[in-house]
């Protein structure tokens, strides 16, 4: 027999040592893409004549359940407490429903878990699955269809309920105030169309609902809302369309409170216009007092001048509405005059300037202040006072590239309480024209007069405005900071300058509005020329 060399002897050890550390060191395989697989459910599916309390879902692997109470709709809608879902926080192949309450005769339930059922390794959904079951002879099977927008915004919110009252002989439009809706869908957080299906045939009410509170109800607080003006009835193939809005809030009073020495706040919702303050207590005769709009708060600043009291009795009363209040006097320093500007620093050609006080200014003098560009050229202007808003307009045309010099004197400012500024000195100054971007704009198709043209940030702040009453050739954006933009057009129906939004009770709709396709990417020194075309 030949001998095999030594050499060769070290080359079989090496490539065994090889390949035991290969099998040795696992790569993992591939990367899990696929979502579980529905194995069996007790009872199965589309189960009728449905009375027991509890229901297995099973799969083909380890499963875990991720966002459960966002992404579960259950279609009619359980209280909470009806009903029980497990396991949470674990992997199991199954999941269970434990019906904790009685349900509805005759009638078939959707679970729909939405995204909610993920395999336990990689997160795979196993997306929008429904355990359907009927309490009576057969399984409903008629559906709604549609999509919802807002009515404002580009894109409407995530997770809107889209929900159907029946109209019966108990329908009343206050439903959506107090009971919970027959059927119930969710657009989830992907998606904009709806799709509530397993529905009896019938009459109802459509109504989409950004249910903040998630109870089935609508709270004209926080909820926004859309709804189909005119009952529909099932059997339909018809899609839906709801546009989405935030109600006007109803006015309502708020308590008083003692902010400062010298003002009590008076709270409120909705619209204050209209609303009045009337002290009742016993009053010194040169008592004075000046009610004005907290620009920052729901709430109205009663501004008084102190007197010896412990507690002071009011009438607050709007339109038809009055309430009294008795409120308790603290011992509180009182607010003094403090000034400033709208604009601290960088001036907008298009935005007005404005001399802001923090206590009602009652009197100004313009021969007590100046206006001095950077050449120490005096600026012609003018001086007027809002009391309403409490500011001072300081009415003149700033220029490109330019920096001003507003000087008050003392006594330029004098407010309620006898006090005036001290000697103050504001420093202004305005962008070149190559820092900043304009913007032509044609538009086509416009078929209806008054609109309003409005460019927008990202979050839907209005930058710039047009209010037109007829066709022009053209619109010019001038003087823009550089951003990205959006251009919307609100038809001014009512004819009051601004949109205006809806209302269901009264059942109006809120105004139109269309957007222009797309971005508008303006860069310092550039001008855009964009075309909108108006679709009905």
């Amino acid at each position: 027999m030949r001998r095999i060399p030594t050499i060769l002897w070290v080359l079989i050890a090496l490539l065994t040592i090889v390949n035991c550390a290969k099998r040795g060191s696992p790569t993992g395989g591939p990367k899990d893409e696929d979502p579980p697989k529905l194995t069996g459910a007790e009872p199965t599916l589309f189960s009728t004549q449905f009375d027991g309390k509890k229901i297995r879902i099973t799969f083909d692997e380890y499963v875990k359940l991720k966002d459960l109470q966002k992404q579960l709709i259950i279609s009619p809608p359980l209280d909470p407490g009806a009903y029980n879902v497990t396991p949470q926080g674990a992997a199991s192949k199954y999941i269970d429903i434990k019906i904790t309450d009685t349900l509805q005769e005759n009638t078939t339930y959707t679970f729909n878990f939405g995204q909610s059922i993920v395999d336990n390794n990689e997160d795979n959904p196993y997306e929008y699955f429904k355990y359907v079951f009927s309490t009576g002879d057969y399984i409903d099977s008629l559906s709604v269809r549609g999509m919802v927008k807002d009515a404002l915004n580009r894109n409407p919110d995530q997770f809107v309920s889209v929900m159907l009252y029946r109209v019966d002989s108990t329908y009343t439009d206050s439903i959506i105030y107090k009971q919970k809706p027959t059927y119930i869908t969710n657009t989830l957080d992907s998606v904009t169309t709806f799709d509530i299906s397993n529905v009896n045939e019938g009459k109802y009410l459509l109504v989409a609902i950004r249910d903040e509170a998630t109870n089935f109800r609508f709270d004209q607080n926080t909820d926004k809302i859309g709804y189909h003006k005119e009952f529909i009835t099932l059997p339909t193939d018809s899609l839906y369309e709801l546009t989405m809005f935030k109600e006007a809030v109803n006015f309502e009073f708020g308590r008083p409170s003692h902010a400062a020495g010298n003002r009590i706040t008076f709270g409120h919702t909705g619209d204050p216009e209209g609303m009045a303050v009337e002290l009742i207590s016993p009053k010194p005769d040169n008592y004075e007092a000046i009610l004005l709009k907290d620009p920052s708060k729901d709430s109205l600043n009663y501004w008084f001048k102190p007197f010896e009291a412990d507690s002071l009795l009011f009438k607050v009363s709007k339109d038809t509405l009055s309430k009294a209040y008795t409120l308790k006097l603290r011992k509180l320093p009182e607010d003094s005059l403090q000034i400033s500007l709208n604009q601290p620093r960088t001036l907008s050609l298009h935005e007005k300037l404005y001399i802001v006080g923090n206590t009602p200014i009652t009197t100004i003098r313009k021969e007590m202040m100046s206006l001095i560009d950077k050449d120490s050229t005096a600026i012609d202007f003018n001086a007027v006072l809002d009391e309403e808003k409490n500011q001072v307009l300081v009415d003149f045309q700033p220029k490109y590239s330019q920096r001003y010099q507003l000087r008050l004197l003392p006594e330029a400012i004098k407010d309620l309480y006898g006090t005036v500024n001290d000697t103050l000195l504001f420093g202004l100054s305005t962008k070149s024209p190559s820092d900043l971007g304009n913007m032509q704009l044609q538009l086509v198709n416009v078929n209806f007069y008054p609109i309003i043209i409005q460019v927008t940030n990202d979050k839907g702040d209005v930058i710039r405005e047009e209010y037109v009453t007829e066709a022009r050739p053209e619109y010019i954006f001038d003087g823009i900071e550089p951003g990205k933009y959006y251009i919307r057009i609100v038809d001014d129906a009512n004819k009051n300058g601004k949109w205006d939004t809806g209302n269901f009770l009264k059942r109006t709709q809120p105004e139109r509005v269309r957007y222009h396709q797309g971005v508008i990417d303006l860069r310092a020194n550039w001008e855009l020329n964009e075309t909108f075309t108006l679709q009905d």
